[in-house]
């Protein structure tokens, strides 16, 4: 028997971890192990619920790392695809939760919902989840000291915004990207800035709004600090393209080809176009002494 939570889990964020702090707490006092029941892919790009403007804060992998970071002792991943969407929340209880994964007690969040026919009041869900055999446990939405509440959307919101001081005080953590770096057009090197070209691992993961940041990076299996450009470099032009473009502090490696991580710290400025390449150079060495100043 082990105690659980059940959620997508987006971010892991500040809220999510007060369930997941519910769980293990529930699982040492009953001598139990604990376990996140999560799905993968989202919800949305199966049922097709404005699938196109879906963004994640985490992959799967991600996810997994951030909920076993926190002392859970195993995360299950449920295919999720049509056939699971029609279970009725009766029919999760009993045959996923009870039968597969062996769940006693299960804590849900202040908004908790599972299956087709799932009731709005978590009061209720509750109600259903004991008459069929499994303590619930609720958990209060979590608030932040300054009155903010923490969600998924609220993060993503602060990431458009390019909020991402914001958005990494709801996550607990600073956001950040993965990818591959990939070939650029060389401009910044002969500004006497080379940069790293990242394209994404994962295509749905959620990007910060157009902008300069200042950066973590992590390459070669080391960490770097660094800034970073996001968006269509309108004083030398991508094509409309989105790019996504980092200048490694003290660093000038061949890394094309390698893992790249980008930690988002601060903002620096927007993005904006420049009348001559020497006037962006200029600013690119402000950003960098900006982003110097505040290491």
């Amino acid at each position: 028997m082990v105690v659980a939570a059940t959620g997508f889990f987006d971010g892991v964020h500040l809220g999510h971890r007060v369930i997941l702090d519910r769980v293990r707490s529930v699982a040492v006092d009953t001598g139990l192990k604990s376990s996140v029941v999560t799905f993968w892919p989202h919800p949305r790009t199966v049922l097709q619920q404005d699938a196109d403007r879906l963004r994640l804060l985490t992959s799967l992998e991600e996810k997994r790392n951030l909920v076993t970071g926190t002392g859970i002792d195993k995360v299950e991943v449920i295919p999720f695809d049509r056939s699971f969407s029609a279970l009725s929340a009766g029919e999760f209880i009993r045959k996923v939760l009870i039968d597969k994964y062996g769940v006693s007690t299960l804590v849900l969040g202040y908004d908790h919902r599972f299956g087709h026919d799932a009731p709005s009041d978590v009061r209720l869900l509750a109600d259903r989840v004991l008459a069929c055999g499994i303590e619930p446990v609720i958990c209060g939405r979590y608030v932040m000291p300054d009155g903010t509440a923490v969600s998924s959307t609220e993060i993503r919101k602060a990431l458009d915004g390019s909020r991402v001081e914001d958005a990494g005080r709801m996550l607990g953590y600073a956001y950040s990207l993965s990818g591959v770096v990939v070939a650029g057009n060389r401009i910044g090197r002969t500004l006497g800035f080379p940069t790293a070209n990242m394209e994404l691992y994962d295509p749905l993961k959620a990007v910060p709004g157009n902008g300069v940041y200042q950066v973590d990076v992590s390459v070669c299996g080391n960490s770097y600090k660094g800034v970073c450009n996001i968006g269509v470099r309108p004083t030398i032009g991508s094509g409309g393209m989105r790019v996504i473009e980092t200048h490694i502090l003290d660093f000038n490696e061949d890394i094309y080809g390698l893992d790249i991580r980008i930690s988002f710290l601060k903002y620096i400025r927007p993005e904006r176009k420049f009348d001559s390449l020497k006037e962006l150079q200029l600013r690119l060495q402000k950003d960098i002494l900006a982003a110097g100043e505040s290491l």
